[in-house]
């Protein structure tokens, strides 16, 4: 069943009329990024996700990958195989990698747009190669040229992929916990043993070589995350011998079934050292930070789909009479889209659907401007921007992903809980992307116990400014006025925490996952007017479909509505503090 359309039109509206994301191309770095490029590679890859990945969807879903344990070896479902290697054919592998290495040397934001195209059509696919772009970051940042020159172009290329294997069964978060050990070899490199956990990838079919990142610790090594190094581990060693690294089994989980998430043996298996000795947790963090958007991106891709599959389903689901008279009164009812508390269901989905994107698009722009503006406290403010909106991309994202999900399937009913449709799936799926690559709670704590304090605690003030540049632009001064509520609401819940937090440590991890939100809300709520000011704007005249520019503007009054009682009910929660949730003995629960 056909049930996703890539939506080029809302992906480019935002990407050049609302962020300006052309940008890019006066940059010496991404030159050859115009806008005709973006929108060339765009249509490209939405033939590739809709005519190559979304057969291969529900098949994967239900074969799922197969473990052989006499041969230690791991099968993917029917048609993956295949659609990889029109995945590899296609350049898809390196169209943001460094080109000193064979990659295209795009933009991170463009592929950020075609990593959603990818969600949306099959996310199980997906995470073979995707965990390969936190490989292809940790070498290009991390590793020795030695290392490069052996391995970065058959990774870029696709002919290779990559892992991150951190997890192991007594540790997840806390990494300092890890009991993996490598032992350094006279010629260089070192002997890895032990089991890692949850590895995505970590043994398939689809290549003939897979490169394991491994965290270990060295002998000697403090028994801290501050003893932790990372080691490149190849499936194959350099003299084509399969070297000691072994899946022992996949999970059995409730989604994403497509995707091998696999147990991981070394045993004394060959590896060498990336970054410095006892500096893995830093190399682990230029993994985790291009993973966790990654993951964000997942959430609001399967969210898209499941709201094009409810969309459609309101438009033809023929049940009762409009409470204001038949709309269809040569039927039998009417479409179930009249319906008051369906149209509740379904706006939701769209403002939020639409406002993330927003969100995440712009932080990927930041990424790329971080990287190639020429002026350094220029990069430094958009790496400021970037390093903020990391933990609230993933978090939000993955969140209003399953919720949206959640609503799509409620309002087709008994439909939606069946088979017959993808939407069971789709909230199957992305159950997971609010745990993997750390859970929204780390998020939440790593935004108040890590960002708001980095450099003396600039990156909030960066963020503020930012946004009000933003609004500076907008002339419907009531959409300003609303969006200017969220901000001061925001700003409110900050100097509160500044505040307590500094008496108490407690109240700042009491209050991080509502403060997170709020950062969600306040992002979008500035965007929704920058949206509705881009759809009135003479520049888009005749660019689109007079029924897609008022509907934005409709949009973004409905987000107000929404959410500016929230905002102050999240205020109020932050405030609350910690005194209810602490106060529990353990006999009390």
């Amino acid at each position: 069943m056909s049930h996703y359309r890539a939506p080029l039109e809302t992906i480019n509206f935002v990407l050049f009329d609302v962020l300006g994301s052309q940008c890019l191309a006066k940059t010496d770095r991404f030159a050859d990024a115009s806008e005709e490029i973006f929108k060339a590679v765009l249509e490209e890859g939405a033939k590739f996700c809709e005519n190559v990945l979304l057969p291969t969807n529900e098949p994967g879903d239900r074969m799922g990958a197969h473990y052989d344990p006499e041969t230690k070896s791991v099968t993917t479902a029917d048609g993956f195989k295949e659609a990889y290697e029109v995945y590899r054919q296609g350049g898809w592998s390196g169209l943001s990698a460094s080109p000193d290495f064979g990659g295209q040397g795009l933009p991170h934001l463009l592929k950020m747009v075609v990593d959603e195209m990818v969600c949306s059509t099959n996310l199980s696919f997906g995470m073979y190669p995707g965990l390969s772009h936190g490989a292809m970051d940790a070498l290009t940042e991390h590793a020795s040229a030695e290392l490069q020159e052996q391995y970065l172009g058959k990774l870029i290329e696709g002919e290779w992929t990559g892992t991150m294997c951190l997890t192991e069964p007594q540790c997840g978060t806390d990494l300092g916990l890890i009991r993996t050990k490598a032992e350094p070899n006279a010629d260089g490199s070192y002997d890895i043993t032990g089991t890692k956990i949850w590895i995505t990838g970590g043994e398939h079919d689809l290549t003939d070589n897979i490169l394991h990142l491994v965290l270990a610790k060295l002998p000697g090594a403090p028994d801290t995350s501050k003893g932790i190094s990372l080691f490149l581990v190849p499936k194959v060693l350099p003299d084509g011998t399969r070297n000691d690294a072994y899946c022992g089994g996949l999970e059995h989980k409730m989604g994403i079934k497509g995707s091998a998430t696999c147990v991981m043996n070394f045993e004394n298996a060959k590896g060498w050292l990336i970054g410095q000795e006892n500096q893995g947790l830093m190399c682990m963090f230029t993994m985790m930070n291009a993973a966790r958007i990654m993951v964000g991106i997942q959430g609001l891709g399967l969210a898209e789909t499941a709201y094009q599959v409810s969309l459609d389903f309101a438009k033809e689901r023929l049940q009762s009479r409009a409470i204001s008279g038949p709309a269809a009164p040569e039927k039998a009812a009417d479409p179930i889209i009249v319906h008051p508390d369906v149209r509740r269901m379904l706006l939701r989905q769209k403002v939020l659907n639409e406002g993330a994107r927003a969100m995440a698009y712009w932080t990927g722009l930041h990424l790329d401007l971080s990287h190639s503006l020429e002026d350094q406290e220029a990069r430094e403010k958009s790496d400021d921007i970037l390093q903020l909106m990391t933990p609230v991309v993933k978090s939000f994202l993955t969140d209003e992903g399953f919720f949206s999900i959640d609503q799509a399937l409620q309002s087709m009913g008994g439909s939606g809980f069946t088979q017959d449709w993808p939407v069971e799936q789709l909230l199957r799926d992305a159950r997971i992307s609010r745990i993997y690559e750390g859970t929204n709670g780390i998020q939440a704590l790593d935004l108040v116990g890590r960002k708001l304090t980095m450099k003396g605690g600039r990156l909030a003030g960066t963020y503020f400014n930012a946004l009000s540049e933003i609004l500076s632009g907008v002339r419907n001064e009531a959409h300003k006025a609303a969006a200017q509520t969220f901000i001061e609401t925001l700003q409110q819940s900050l100097g509160w925490l500044v505040n307590e937090s500094v008496k108490d440590p407690e109240q700042a991890a009491a209050a991080a996952t509502p403060l997170l939100r709020m950062f969600a809300l306040t992002t979008i709520a500035v965007f929704w007017a920058k949206m509705a000011e881009a759809a009135t704007s003479e520049s888009v005249a005749g660019s689109y479909s007079q029924e897609f520019l008022s509907g934005k503007v409709k949009a973004a009054d409905h987000y107000f509505r929404l959410f500016t009682p929230e905002i102050q009910a999240l205020h109020a929660e932050v405030c609350a503090g910690k005194s209810t949730l602490m106060a529990f003995a353990e006999a009390e629960f």
